[in-house]
């Protein structure tokens, strides 16, 4: 029993579909963030359920690791190969296997990104209303609880999953859930797989809801004189229940680097863009409501975005924050973490990180998805550097400890992988080795994502 062994046997099962190159394993054993490469033995390229059912339960027999790999965005180190084995890359099953107009869902395959769903759904009157920014694939979204922008009105997705197909460790199929919009049937075996991030099974279908494409959309940005005021803006519109489809949060550093990098023209403040949807009367109010808010709390340079194209320039802009403000700094590398807290305490945690990476004379621009409590640090380092680097993991380190102390989470929607795996005790107790019971009833032989999100085994 080998990986050796079972790539010879994978080779027979998928062909060409299955890739030595080093070229190939690079790919998928690297990361956007700060992970040394950690490439797999081989990559897979199955093209149906039955495939990976037959692959997984190779890599069963063989004692061989199998980690599920959609288009590589994760940031904590989720879809990496520590331990060497088998990547599953789901490239060729993306296909849309039926989309119900009358139902408002639709069944997709793993390798399908959200951008490639949405344009198929234009024309039906319905959109998949989860954005974490990237052009993620849906199976990667659901491994990792993907939430993002939107999350404020339409929820992460936990909250637009009603069912899954997954191979399992041992190379069984299984469905979970059903299209029904509630049930009293069982475990929640669905919401068991979303968050997974791997280590449970593969996901080979995804049964999702849609939502209704809103009659009228309208986007703003606002500039504040002070972090302090902008947050706070933020936490009157929640508690006011205000609904807002995105209010982001973006400090005068993310600014700077927009301005940069993407050729905007804004104040280098911190600023709030936000977004409604509804009809053409409620969304005229909640914009209305929401500039009252803002100029009591001294926004400045109110801009409204009510065109199709000056809002997807704006949120293009949002999407692409990290790139621009990694790109402000040639030949760093960062460590991209994020946590959420309680919305009472969204400003003790924005100003109390910030007051931090500044102490620590570090550049790490901070925002986020602050409508839910949630934000984000892009900490930057110089890679030939090894005390910046330790500032950096430092500071992300206190970044938790904070959220975890005001009643928060380690993560709140970039997942645990490898980079988390420290906080989880801490964080659940002995939950936490409540789910690594469940990973090993479901995963004896720990081949599925080894190494991440559980405690680890011996």
């Amino acid at each position: 029993m080998s990986i050796e062994s079972a790539v010879k046997r994978l080779k027979t099962l998928l062909g060409e579909r299955l890739s030595l190159s080093s070229s190939d394993r690079d790919l998928h054993g690297g990361s956007e963030t700060y992970f040394a490469l950690a490439r797999p033995d081989a990559v897979a390229y199955p093209q149906t359920t039955e495939e990976v059912s037959a692959l997984v339960k190779i890599c069963a027999d063989e004692r061989c690791p199998v980690i599920g790999w959609g288009v590589g965005t994760s940031l904590e180190g989720q879809a990496q190969a520590p331990l060497g084995g088998v990547c599953v890359d789901f490239r060729d099953m993306r296909a849309i296997r039926g989309i119900r107009q009358e139902d408002m869902d639709a069944t997709v395959e793993p390798g399908l990104t959200r951008e490639e769903l949405n344009e198929e759904l234009r024309a039906t009157g319905l959109f998949f209303p989860v954005d974490p920014g990237a052009n993620a694939t849906l199976g990667g979204m659901a491994a990792t609880r993907a939430s993002g922008t939107t999350a404020v009105r339409y929820g992460t997705m936990r909250d637009n999953i009603l069912g899954l197909e997954v191979v399992l460790a041992d190379g069984r199929i299984i469905q979970t859930g059903s299209r029904a919009r509630k049930s009293s049937s069982g475990y929640d075996l669905t919401a068991l797989m979303i968050g997974s991030e791997g280590t449970l099974g593969l996901i080979t279908a995804l049964d999702i809801k849609l939502q209704g494409q809103p009659e009228a959309v309208t986007a703003a940005i606002c500039a504040f004189e002070t972090i302090d005021a902008a947050v706070n803006c933020v936490i009157e519109t929640i508690q006011l229940g205000l609904s807002m489809a995105r209010i982001e949060f973006v400090d005068a550093a993310s600014i700077a680097a927009f301005n940069s990098q993407a050729k905007a023209d804004m104040r280098e403040m911190p600023h709030l863009m936000v977004e409604f949807h509804g009809t053409e009367f409620s969304v005229a109010e909640m914009a209305e409501t929401f500039g009252n808010i803002a100029e009591e709390h001294g926004g400045l340079g109110f801009e409204w975005a009510a065109r199709r194209e000056e809002r997807e320039a704006l949120w293009r802009m949002r999407h692409n924050a990290f790139y621009s403000i990694v790109q402000s700094r040639p030949g760093c590398r960062s460590i991209v973490t994020d946590i959420c807290v309680p919305i009472s305490r969204l400003a003790d945690a924005v100003n109390d990180t910030i007051a931090d990476i500044a102490d620590s004379g570090l550049t790490g621009p901070i925002l986020g998805h602050v409508g839910d409590g949630n934000f984000h640090s892009i900490l930057m380092f110089d890679p030939n550097n090894a005390q910046e680097f330790k500032a950096a993991k430092a500071a992300a380190e206190r970044m938790v400890e904070r959220s975890l102390a005001m009643g928060g989470t380690a993560t709140g929607e970039h997942g645990i992988g490898m980079g988390k795996l420290h906080y989880m005790e801490r964080e659940h107790g002995a939950a936490w080795l409540v789910m690594g019971s469940i990973k090993n009833a479901l995963d004896p032989l720990n081949i599925m994502n080894p190494g991440k999100l559980v405690p680890p085994t011996n």
